[in-house]
């Protein structure tokens, strides 16, 4: 009986693999969630024995996430933040490509929303709509500068068989450090005693309706809400969409069904640094309303990582985890201010919802690039 029962145990354990590998949609949601209350269980368990409260540290992460009308106005700032780089990601990832390199994307896109705007509002009109004309200039401007940075990964890949991870990854640091020079030196704020760009217009901003914010806009929300679905839809209801996913992991298989693989992973790279530039533009129009030092920015970029995984690369799934990042975030900021709980154990505690939410997706990822699960084998 022992060893019938141990081979039962081991027959679950070979399969597994497949099965989490093979899991539907909402079986993935509902390891995410698992994962989301165990990592959290964990957290409090280790405010415990570092002789702190748990219930009030858990007081102060919903407080600190949804406690007032400024609190959620700071959490669905940092949420749409997410959303977008998180959906950044989801493209290339879905696609079978590994772009690290959001941040720098983001980045490049962000400096090229702000340049663009201060060179050419000399010559447009003031008032309202001098200022529309003027973001929708930043916003191309960040599309075309990230996209076109994001390319050059692309490139190397199709062509050169470079590995996407290394160079996207490095031109991570090329991107912080030339634009940090760009700043500091030709772009910068003549006087400031800041690492920074002029300020942008009084007349470029979006309007802080509803919740009063001068650092968030519903409007800005709306606008990235409306981007997911149209990523969506390109994604899973057109041919180019079809094609990127073949030719991530089908290669030869999309060559044969006369698609040009290495022209899409190229084409998948732009589109993804194309929307993280998107989000640069958001982020300097809508909160910062100038460009500021890269290495001062928040690591959105690698945030969208965890963001993507967690919403297993689905663009309509990023929008709930970047909710759930954007929460996190802004408890953290709440119970540094709030609590005597030291800043390395909320760190630690926020590094750790992260690795659990995104391990069991980053596993899933792994093992179907190995070969692993019932279509694979």
């Amino acid at each position: 009986m022992s060893s019938a029962g141990e081979g039962d145990a081991q027959s679950v354990l070979d399969r597994l693999p497949d099965r989490l590998v093979d899991a539907t949609v909402l079986e993935r949601l509902g390891i995410a969630v698992a994962s989301t209350a165990v990592a959290i269980f964990i957290g409090l368990l280790i405010v415990a024995a570092a002789g702190y409260s748990p219930i009030l540290f858990l007081n102060n992460l919903i407080v600190g996430a949804f406690g007032s009308e400024r609190v959620i106005a700071r959490t669905l700032r940092l949420s749409t933040f997410f959303i977008l780089t998180g959906v950044a990601v989801a493209i290339a990832f879905r696609a079978g490509v590994f772009n690290i390199g959001v941040q720098g994307q983001f980045i490049v896109g962000g400096l090229a929303c702000t340049m663009s705007i201060l060179w050419t509002a000399p010559f447009l009109p003031g008032g309202a709509v001098g200022g529309v004309a003027l973001m929708l200039i930043g916003t191309i401007s960040a599309a075309i500068g990230g996209g076109l940075y994001a390319a050059i990964p692309g490139v190397l890949k199709a062509y050169a068989d470079a590995n996407e991870i290394i160079t996207t990854i490095m031109l991570n640091f090329i991107a912080i450090g030339a634009v940090s020079w760009l700043i500091t030196n030709p772009f910068g704020r003549e006087g400031s005693t800041v690492v920074q760009t002029e300020s942008l217009p009084e007349n470029v901003g979006l309007p802080p309706i509803v919740f009063g914010d001068a650092n968030f806009s519903v409007i800005g929300l709306a606008l990235t809400l409306a981007l997911v679905v149209v990523v969506a839809a390109v994604m899973t209801r057109t041919s180019f969409g079809y094609d990127m996913v073949t030719s991530g992991y089908q290669a030869a298989a999309a060559v044969y069904s006369g698609v040009d693989a290495n022209r899409t992973i190229v084409a998948t790279m732009t589109f993804s640094g194309a929307v993280a530039g998107l989000a640069s533009a958001l982020y300097v129009i809508m909160f910062q309303g100038r460009f500021v030092e890269p290495a001062s920015i928040h690591t959105y970029g690698y945030d969208a990582i965890a963001v993507s995984l967690l919403a297993a690369n689905n663009p309509l799934g990023v929008i709930p985890a970047g909710l759930l990042f954007g929460g996190l975030n802004s408890s953290s900021s709440y119970i540094q201010i709030y609590s005597d709980v030291p800043i390395q154990l909320i760190d630690g505690i926020v590094g750790l919802v992260i690795l659990l939410v995104a391990a069991p997706e980053l596993f899933r990822m792994a093992a179907k690039r190995a070969g692993i699960g019932g279509e694979d084998r």
